[in-house]
């Protein structure tokens, strides 16, 4: 698959990267990455992938744009209200790029249609806001060997990791699953909505942009010397505090996917 003029005059200052190139451009254009809610954390990263030439992005949400959305969820205006938030992210992506090819998928991902989603693709991402997805999305990951970029947002805070529980770690042991890190949801009730607690719009912002930089990461190989990806590491941002924290967490072999039970 080879660059147009244009789209390496678009791509110029990503292009001249040693970590990227030619080649890592060409594997940009190629890919193909899903991305699982257009809202806060998957309007910035739909924008990033869209600005750095991923070929064809899927888009999976069923819901509608809302007024109180626009504060966080940039990737649509105030005339996209009670939209379908896929078409209006579709139109989105079009004046930003027109050479990627988008694919709306305007449904909710369960455990029933989630294999079959994630198995047309080459890296995922999960900007869901509830567990009952994010469970539903890193298992669909785990058995269908797709690596998953997974994040989530609190008021002031967010979380990000990176899983390929698919593949061993440099020492032989396998990769952590989601379920390592995160054994079990947490009871109904017990963590406040977005629209209990509120959030931070910005904060969207930084994480969905981070989600971006480790799904081209994985596409293009790495970055070369010193890359380190955050498979097998949460970082935890507390932006109230501007301080990141990166903890190591590892195989659980009492988890349901891969733990010693299953194997």
């Amino acid at each position: 698959m080879s660059l147009s003029s244009e789209e390496v005059e678009r791509y110029a200052r990503q292009i001249v990267l040693r970590g990227v190139g030619g080649p890592g451009q060409n594997r940009l254009k190629a890919a193909r990455v899903l991305v699982v809610g257009a809202g806060g954390l998957g309007s910035p990263a739909l924008q990033y992938l869209a600005g750095a030439g991923v070929g064809t992005i899927g888009i999976v949400d069923d819901d509608v744009v809302a007024l109180s959305n626009l504060h966080r969820q940039i990737l649509h205006g105030t005339d996209a209200v009670g939209r379908p938030k896929t078409a209006s992210a579709t139109e989105a992506i079009g004046r930003l790029n027109p050479h990627v090819q988008v694919e709306a998928i305007a449904e909710r991902l369960n455990a029933d249609n989630a294999r079959a989603m994630v198995a047309k693709y080459d890296v995922v991402l999960d900007g869901s806001d509830n567990f009952a997805t994010r469970y539903a999305v890193s298992d669909a990951c785990f058995y269908e060997r797709r690596p998953l970029v997974t994040a989530a947002l609190g008021e002031f805070d967010g979380s990000l990791t990176v899983l390929k529980p698919y593949e061993n770690r440099p020492d032989g042991t396998l990769n952590p699953t989601y379920r390592c890190l995160f054994p079990e949801a947490p009871e109904p009730g017990t963590i406040p909505t977005c629209a209990e607690a509120g959030v931070l719009g910005a904060i969207g912002g930084v994480m969905g942009s981070l989600m971006a930089l480790e799904t081209i990461r994985e596409i293009v190989g790495g970055f070369g010397d010193g890359d380190e990806s955050l498979v097998g590491r949460l970082l935890m941002v507390d932006l109230k505090a501007m301080r990141f924290e990166t903890l190591r967490y590892g195989w659980d072999e009492a988890n349901p996917l891969s733990g010693k039970n299953v194997l």
